[in-house]
């Protein structure tokens, strides 16, 4: 007979459920993990080498950037940042820098300036005229010798008082270039441009508020020792401030003269609403063709004529410095 069947072994007890994997600890952020230890005070601030080269430059203080670089490293671009950042941020502090200037070096000794009215409108007018007016400039040399040689045989038989000096003949030169060439005594506006009848020359005299513009008016009409008169008056009461306005306010043609100073040639800024204003370098001594085939000593004046565009072209402009060199180079002209 068959072996009989095994008996049934019980039901095996259910396996306890696996216990759940531990939590993996968070990643640090990407900016934790680039955080670095604050830097202690006075600590020198890690950087590059063009990164520091930018602070000293600009006046930028490398302990009050944060770096972005490896390490809190302070790179050129940190600095960059910082030097845009400083006038805005210090605008209520007054060891400020100026407006649109990177800050000063720290221990930086100064003195500040209040303006006063006169240079306020000279900054005002002057940054509107070379901003707003196309300036081009084209210069000349005048040869002095026949000037020298009038002005000298003048002065030695008129009193002190009534001698004449060589920006008188320049102002007297200017006056009547002027009338020979009236495009170049003109004013811009917006719907015309104004062309006057007499030449009103304004001239820069320096003073201890500024610069200022006496104006010797109707100098193509009158003669040259008044015109000498009436300049050393005009000059005498600008310095002693002491000019009404419609003496200072207008006038049809600058003159700029820094040939007292030694400068032989610059360039100058138009005194809108006038086209052009003429910077006069001093004498110099220069070798010079004779006429007869060889070479000569003569005194040569650098002159520099700015013009606005909108009113006179180059060809015009070239016109009236000849015509101004013509009554230089031949004074006499000036005399009739």
């Amino acid at each position: 007979p068959a072996a009989p069947p095994p008996a049934a072994s019980p039901p095996a007890a259910a396996a306890p459920a696996p216990a759940p994997p531990p939590t993996p600890p968070t990643p640090p952020t990407p900016a934790a993990a680039a955080a670095t230890p604050p830097r202690p005070a006075g600590a020198r601030a890690p950087a590059s080498v063009l990164a520091r080269r930018m602070a000293e430059a600009r006046g930028v203080d490398l302990t009050s950037i944060k770096g972005t670089g490896p390490n809190g490293r302070v790179i050129a671009a940190d600095v960059e940042e910082a030097a845009l950042r400083t006038p805005a941020s210090s605008a209520d502090d007054s060891d400020a820098a100026p407006s649109g200037y990177s800050a000063f070096p720290p221990g930086a000794e100064y003195i500040d300036e209040p303006h006063n009215n006169i240079r306020k409108v000279i900054a005002k007018r002057l940054t509107e005229s070379k901003r707003d007016v196309p300036h081009y400039y084209l210069s000349m040399d005048c040869n002095l010798d026949e000037l020298v040689r009038l002005r000298t045989t003048i002065n030695e038989n008129v009193e002190k008082e009534a001698k004449i000096s060589v920006n008188d003949f320049i102002i007297k030169a200017v006056a009547k270039a002027l009338i020979d060439v009236p495009q170049a005594n003109s004013a811009w506006a917006d719907d015309y441009v104004r062309t006057f009848k007499h030449a009103d020359v304004s001239m820069a005299v320096s003073t201890d508020k500024g610069l200022i513009t006496p104006i010797v008016t109707r100098a193509d009409v009158k003669s040259l020792s008044q015109v000498a008169t009436e300049a050393k008056e005009l000059a005498g009461r600008a310095r002693a401030n002491k000019l009404k306005p419609e003496e200072y306010q207008g006038g049809t043609f600058t003159v700029s003269n820094l040939g007292m100073f030694g400068i032989k040639h610059f360039t100058a800024i138009i005194n809108p609403p006038q086209a052009c204003i003429l910077a006069v370098g001093g004498a110099q001594k220069h070798v010079v063709a004779d006429g007869k085939g060889g070479f000569k000593e003569a005194s040569v004046m650098t002159v520099t004529l700015s013009s606005d565009h909108r009113v006179l072209d180059g060809a015009v402009a070239a016109q009236w410095l000849n015509a101004f060199k013509k009554y230089i180079e031949k004074p006499a002209l000036m005399l009739i």
